[in-house]
């Protein structure tokens, strides 16, 4: 080729071909992930869950049915672990229905003082005993169409003692479990009642139970709602909110808590095969 003459303008460089290197590439967008593949993610979750608490179980202290109910109506807007440390004196002033159904009010808010909200949960423990007592014979009934008829129960505590009580399945939706199957993208909603048939649809009908309770352990050991230990998740590669939480694996073991951490559970007495220490007596202090 010729030199350029001089003042010429250099001709410009004619535009590269598409499909070159030189082209930007357009990022993959994550396809949704599909309800088939969110099931059988769901279900292994739940077999994850079942190895790493082989020993999950209901966490308030209980003996019969109306130690359970009263125990769950207690357990509103405080932690089991209150609730445990309260009703010792509770059932040994009122261990029956009809006991309770002629309480003092003032007797009985004073012992269930501890729980918060004492005065709403006495008129519900004292409608839902007189109920009991007038209408069902003193005994708590297994059906819950009749549990949620008593004063204060609602279905996640008509589940709780199903599930527990009676052995009849069911999903107990608690704040911890509503915010970790949202987390693990099982279901969007946020009210109660569709959160349970959502996740009803997901499982057999016999892992009910046994899934809320694992679900609940995961959500006070170690999957918090502020601050999640995500670095110490035994389920990290199923979750896909991983990353929300505290990722560095020391800094995460310091997170755990209950038997996870080291420390007492909430049980006072709990089940023989509970791997942690029980829980102090209120007024004690736990041993270090």
């Amino acid at each position: 080729m010729g030199e350029q003459a001089p003042g010429e303008v250099p001709a410009k460089a004619p535009p590269a071909p598409a499909g070159k290197a030189s082209a930007k590439k357009t990022p993959k967008v994550p396809k949704p992930e599909s309800r088939v593949a969110m099931v059988r993610r769901a279900r292994r979750i739940n077999r994850e869950l079942a190895e790493v608490y082989p020993y999950a179980h209901p966490e308030l202290d209980f003996r019969n049915p109306f130690e359970l109910l009263v125990a769950t109506v207690l357990s509103a807007q405080t932690t089991d672990l209150r609730v445990n440390q309260t009703t010792p004196a509770l059932f040994a002033a009122y261990p029956t229905p009809e006991d309770m159904a002629a309480a003092e009010p003032e007797a009985l808010e004073e012992l269930i003082r501890p729980t918060g909200f004492f005065r709403a949960k006495s008129r519900s423990l004292l409608g839902l005993s007189r109920a009991l007592r007038d209408d069902f014979g003193g005994e708590v009934p297994g059906r819950i169409e009749d549990l949620v008829s008593l004063p204060g129960v609602g279905r996640k505590t008509a589940n709780v003692v199903l599930g527990n009580a009676f052995g009849v399945p069911g999903i107990t939706v608690d704040t911890h479990f509503g915010r970790l199957v949202r987390r693990w993208k099982w279901t969007g909603q946020e009210d109660p009642e569709k959160v349970e048939a959502e996740i009803c649809a997901i499982f057999p009908k016999s892992e009910w139970t046994m899934l809320s309770h694992r679900v609940v352990f995961h959500g006070r050991r170690i999957c918090h709602a502020r601050k999640p230990a995500c670095g110490a998740c035994p389920i990290a590669p199923l979750c896909p909110a991983y990353g929300e939480g505290e990722t560095d694996p020391e800094k995460a073991r310091k997170l755990l808590k209950y038997e996870k951490g080291g420390q007492p559970g909430q049980r006072l007495s709990p089940p023989p095969d509970y791997p942690g220490r029980p829980a102090p007596p209120l007024g004690a202090t736990a041993a270090p």
